[in-house]
């Protein structure tokens, strides 16, 4: 089974596979920098391609808690996509969280400007047009404008002055953070190292070496179908919902 790596691991077997100069930290040479930047873009492109399991989780929506704009929500810096979210809309001290459901931004114009009473008239953060939200239940839709802030469509007033961060609930994809550092270890399965090491390897000797290594070319496709069924350490039955982000 494959084992996980150290950034400076994978820079140095690049290294040494390329005859270049053995490093004992990543700064001791430009060289060494060079392949753990190389090494860091390629991490960046994999998980770009894939839904890889560890990076989906439990994400913190940022409530503005803005009068101006009572159901308007930020996604965080490290959120790639959005799969579900819900609303604690509860008027009691029990805890009653409803999904809310997406709706593209035509659907949710649409509905919003249907909306005949009970409504505050909230003027979006993106293009600055006027929406019908309502001011007497929790919300049912969500959308984004933006890619940057969600809104939705309604909340309790009697409840809360805006909608509540600490009552949201959202599941997706995160961004993981690379970092230039010795003891850093990529974020990502066991399984998916080998073929890192070998996109990584195919990377530099194209970039520093001014071509390519048939054999390591050939590892990097061998590493890259055998990950094709194999992403999962839990069996999943069931196809990812393609709201949000």
């Amino acid at each position: 089974m494959a084992a996980k790596k150290t950034l400076l691991e994978i820079v140095q077997s690049i290294l040494s596979d390329m005859d270049a100069e053995e490093v004992n930290s990543l700064g001791d040479t430009t060289e060494g920098l060079q392949v753990a930047s190389i090494v860091q873009d390629t991490y960046y492109n994999i998980i770009s391609n894939r839904l890889i399991p560890e990076h989906r989780g439990l994400i913190k929506l940022t409530a503005l808690s803005d009068s101006q704009f009572p159901t308007h929500f930020k996604y965080g810096t490290d959120v790639s996509g959005i799969e579900n979210v819900w609303y604690d809309g509860s008027t009691t001290n029990a805890v009653e969280y409803k999904e809310v459901q997406f709706l593209d931004p035509m659907a949710f114009l649409l509905r919003t400007d249907g909306v005949g009473s009970n409504y505050r008239t909230v003027v979006d953060k993106s293009a600055g047009t006027k929406l019908r939200i309502r001011s007497d239940k929790a919300p049912e839709y969500y959308t984004s404008f933006d890619d940057e802030y969600i809104v939705m469509d309604s909340w309790n007033s009697a409840v809360d002055a805006t909608l509540q961060e600490s009552k949201s609930r959202a599941f997706g994809n995160k961004v993981p953070v690379f970092s230039i550092e010795d003891t850093f270890v990529p974020d990502m399965d066991a399984n998916f190292f080998p073929y890192l090491l070998a996109e990584s390897k195919s990377a530099a000797f194209s970039l520093l070496k001014g071509g390519s290594d048939p054999k390591v070319e050939q590892s990097a496709r061998r590493q890259k179908t055998s990950l094709q069924n194999d992403k999962y350490n839990t069996i999943r039955t069931r196809g990812l919902s393609k709201y949000g982000r």
